[in-house]
Formats: C-alpha cells, structure tokens, sequence
C-alpha cells in the first residue's frame, strides 16, 4: 500500500481564524468560550459556546457566493483554501481525476434549516422557501463547493458520524490513497451548530455545561467538577497526498499518518461503554496498522469531552491499552480551549498535533482545579500549561452519538 502525508493544513476555530492563531493560543492554554452573541440565549440552560471571533466572511469568500452557503460551508472553503496554500499544491498541473474531496460535518447546515422555518411561519402572502434551502443544508454540499472552487473530478463525498465525522473523513482520504485510487485528497471537516436549535437541543440532552457565570472555566476535561462538554464553530482542513506524489512535485511533507482504527461501542446511542471497551478497540487498531507497540505513542490528543462518563471511559481504555507506557505519554484534551466542534472535532484535534509536534509542544488540558479520585493522578494529562516536548509520534481520538470510536497515529517524517 502507499504510504500517505500530509502537505498542508488550515484551521478556524474561537482560538483564531487562521493556523498561526491557533497555534499561538494554543501554546498559551487560551479559553475560546464566551456567552453566546449570535442570538439571544437567555432561555435555554446553556447561554455560552466557543463562537468564532472577529470572523469576516466577505474577507476570504465573495459576497454573493458565500450567501448561497451556509456557515459550515463557509468555514470549509476557508480552511480548506489554506491548507491548499499552505501545501504549495499547483491543481492546474495535476491529474484532476486523480484529486478529490471527502469532508465532515456532523450536522450541516442547521442555521439556514432553522432559518427558513422561522422565515416561513413569519411570511406574508404566499409562503415559500429559499430555493438554495436544500443545497444550504445538505452536509456533502461542503465537498462539492471544495471541489469546484478547485476543478477537482476525483472521490467527492461527505462523512456524517456525528463527532467522529471529521476523523472518517481524514481516515477514509487516507484508505483511497493508500490503495492508489486517488493522488490528493483535501479532507477535513466544520461545523455551525451554534444556533438556537443546536442549544437548545443539546442542552435539552444535558450533555452540555450550564457554568453560565463563568463560561471561560466551563470545559474543565478530568476535573472532578466537569459537568458537560462547550459547543464550538469552526473547522480544519488536511491536504493529503501519497509519499510518492508529494516527493516528486518538491513538496513540504508536515507528517505522515500511519495507522487508523474504527470501532463501535455497540452499546448505547450516547453513552460510552463505561469500561471504554469501543475506544479500546479503534486504538489497538490504529497501532496495529501502523506496525508500531504502544511505547512509540509519546502523545495523545484524547476525546475529552469533559462529560463525568466519557472522560474517565477513554482513560480505563488508554491505561489497559499502554499500560506502564501510559504514564510516560502526554495526555491532554484540546477541547477545553476551541470546545467542542462535534463534526469537525477529529480534524481541528489533529491539526492541534500536528501543530504541537511541528513546533515542539504538546497542548494542554486548560480549567483544571479538583482532583477526580476515578481518575489516576499519575498520568500525564497536561494540566493548565502547554509543555515543550519533542514529540514524533501521536494519537487523536474522537468519538461520537450513535457508538462510533476513530482513532489516528500521526508521525513525523
């Protein structure tokens, strides 16, 4: 099989609207949370989320195009544009058949659904809907607006696993290109769920922190006081290609991933296997297809939702998994800075690796204040400060609604 790199990257998240950004608060254990300004939130239980700041969509999409799209779209275009600058990738001079995009979103567009509903039962006259409702709401719309923008014919699909989507995305790029039906795939995945009826329903669920009074602390992964996950916007794109592809055109190779594991807790349709037994088995996984032991793992961008079951599941899992190793390792959890971007969270997460392995840290685990005493103090879990480590091999877990468990190993190269 062909192995498969990664040449560029682009990230937009509450940290910031760019990699460099996201990288620099990354590094500083930044809090993206904020009570919600998109809509009046005073109602629901849950009245903050890691919006997007200072966000501009006219200044990197045309104004009228970027109206026929919804927001999860949007953000696609952007960071899928800089993951492409960013990979020097010349499209007028490469087998157009032979690129394609695979993109997830674990909602799509529920804004312009939400929108149009409330449009409708407001209207005068004949009542109608926007004609671009359908292509606006659709979660493979955003792959399709990918790959006109750059003429690419090749695989063209969207992954919908709900939190894992994003990371099947990046995981099935990687497949097609390690059987050599594809030389470049841009791949990734966004999200804008931050809406009434995103709110609302997960709050309805209880699934999400309620910190109203200090929303900056509220994602607080292993701490003994977490109490739900904070929603977040955003995505990130990867442009990946075959080892041999990138080496012949002179490209910059970032990382190569090397192994992936997919698994089903088969269990409950939003609780984790309480003994973590579905994680387990998507990391064996990855490890297994990358030929590696656990011990060369030096880094774990884990799920960590900041939920009291799921973050202690995915621990029992790591530390039957790697045993001893476990507490050698890096643990952190990401989320506590962007939140939780649900479709896009697997791409965000491994662009956050990557950018950490690139330059030297490993991000932390921000809000930690108590102990849990089901959570053992003697692993690594990165609290409150990034901590500089010359890392070259890595692991990002994301897992979703529905049992779906992905798990990545990115090396450097």
């Amino acid at each position: 099989m062909k192995r498969v790199v990664i040449t560029g990257i682009g990230a937009l998240s509450a940290l910031g609207n760019n990699r460099d950004a996201f990288r620099q608060s990354l590094e500083e254990g930044i809090s993206g949370a904020r009570t919600i300004t998109k809509f009046d939130a005073s109602k629901f239980k849950t009245q903050f989320a890691c919006e997007l700041n200072d966000f501009v969509v006219e200044d990197h999409l045309d104004r009228k195009l970027a109206r026929r799209m919804d927001a999860f779209t949007q953000y696609a275009m952007v960071v899928a544009k800089e993951a492409v600058e960013h990979s020097g990738i010349d499209f007028s001079t490469q087998n157009l058949d032979r690129c394609g995009v695979i993109w997830g979103s674990g909602i799509g567009g529920l804004r312009s659904l939400e929108k149009e509903i409330e449009d409708f039962e407001r209207g005068q006259g004949t009542p109608r809907y926007n004609p671009f409702m359908i292509p606006k709401m659709i979660p493979d719309i955003a792959p399709g607006y990918i790959s006109i923008e750059y003429g690419l014919r090749g695989i063209n699909y969207a992954t919908v696993s709900a939190c894992a989507s994003s990371s099947h995305a990046i995981i099935n790029a990687t497949d097609y290109i390690r059987l050599n039906r594809a030389d470049v795939i841009i791949t990734g995945g966004s999200e804008a769920a931050i809406t009434k009826a995103g709110i609302g329903g997960f709050a309805a669920m209880k699934a999400m922190s309620t910190r109203n009074d200090d929303p900056k602390t509220a994602s607080r992964p292993f701490d003994l006081n977490r109490d739900g996950f904070v929603l977040g916007e955003g995505g990130a794109a990867l442009v990946l290609e075959s080892y041999e592809h990138a080496k012949a055109r002179g490209a910059n190779i970032l990382a190569e991933i090397v192994g992936v594991g997919m698994s089903a807790d088969a269990h409950h349709i939003t609780a984790p296997h309480p003994d973590g037994a579905g994680a387990l088995a998507a990391m064996k996984l990855a490890i297994e297809d990358a030929e590696l032991t656990p011990d060369a793992v030096e880094y774990i961008n884990v799920h960590g939702t900041s939920t009291p079951l799921g973050d202690v599941a995915e621990l029992k899992a790591i530390q039957q998994l790697f045993g001893e190793a476990a507490y050698k390792m890096n643990i952190s959890s990401t989320k506590s800075m962007h939140g939780h971007l649900l479709g896009g969270a697997g791409a965000l997460e491994g662009v956050a690796g990557i950018l950490g392995m690139m330059h030297g840290f490993v991000p932390p685990t921000i809000n930690h204040f108590e102990d849990d005493p089901a959570i053992d103090t003697k692993l690594n879990l990165t609290f409150n400060c990034a901590q500089q480590r010359n890392f070259t091999t890595f692991m990002s877990n994301t897992f979703g609604f529905g049992g779906h468990n992905t798990s990545m190993l990115i090396k450097k190269i």
